[in-house]
């Protein structure tokens, strides 16, 4: 399979080393991974082309706006996505394509690093029965630290739509329309507790709204709620 892998990165030059090499350290090797500079003003650029990266330019900030500049940049027929402060277990590439054939996009796990064990174990756990969930309710939950997409069916149902946030979930959601959106247990990204930021309850609450929301605010116009 040709791969590309995507990480977004603003202003992320102490991260991205340690997702860089958790990327290339795959027992799957990519075709390419490419990081999408998004507006830094940092090192992230230099850092990255130092370790190996393609480098793609994306002025306008904005998450939704570098995830579909790497989109459309990438050589790959599939399209994975990861993020600057994550960390792709080693056989993450390996377990999302075994499942890819005859799927339009997949999704897996993640589990935060960076915190107690109990905690670790609790966002894990706790984030894999909210997957197996939304899954049961026929509503794919994708992640843009643990996802891929099949590029061609990516770019008919539109690519990432321009909102603030949630716009790997509305894409996920997109694409089901065009084919199997499948979650991949086994295929676990550790990702950094800056997530946490304000507390578990904020954190929460921003999961619940994508169980509870409707998919219909974004194509009527109301997608920009915050994730």
């Amino acid at each position: 399979m040709r791969i590309s892998v995507v990480i977004p990165a603003h202003n992320e030059e102490a991260y991205l080393p340690g997702a860089l090499e958790a990327v290339f350290a795959q027992t799957l090797k990519p075709l390419e991974v490419i990081v999408v500079d998004n507006a830094s003003s940092d090192r992230t650029r230099e850092v990255a082309e130092a370790l190996g990266a393609r480098v793609v330019l994306c002025g306008r900030k904005g998450v939704a706006f570098a995830r579909q500049a790497g989109l459309l940049a990438a050589r790959g027929e599939w399209v994975a996505m990861t993020d600057a402060d994550s960390l792709p277990t080693p056989r993450w590439l390996e377990r999302l394509a075994e499942k890819a054939p005859g799927a339009v996009a997949l999704y897996g796990p993640l589990r935060f690093y960076g915190v107690s064990p109990w905690e670790a174990a609790f966002s894990e756990w706790g984030y894999r029965a909210f997957l197996n969930l939304m899954a049961l309710l026929g509503r794919p939950n994708l992640a843009g630290a643990n996802m891929m997409v099949l590029k061609e069916a990516a770019l008919r149902a539109g690519g990432f739509p321009e909102v603030e946030a949630r716009e790997d979930v509305l894409l996920g959601w997109k694409l089901k329309a065009l084919g199997p959106v499948r979650y991949v247990p086994e295929a676990l990204v550790l990702t950094s507790a800056r997530r946490l930021k304000g507390g578990w309850l904020p954190f929460l609450l921003r999961q619940a709204r994508n169980l509870l929301g409707d998919p219909r605010g974004y194509f009527g116009g109301g997608g920009e709620r915050e994730r």
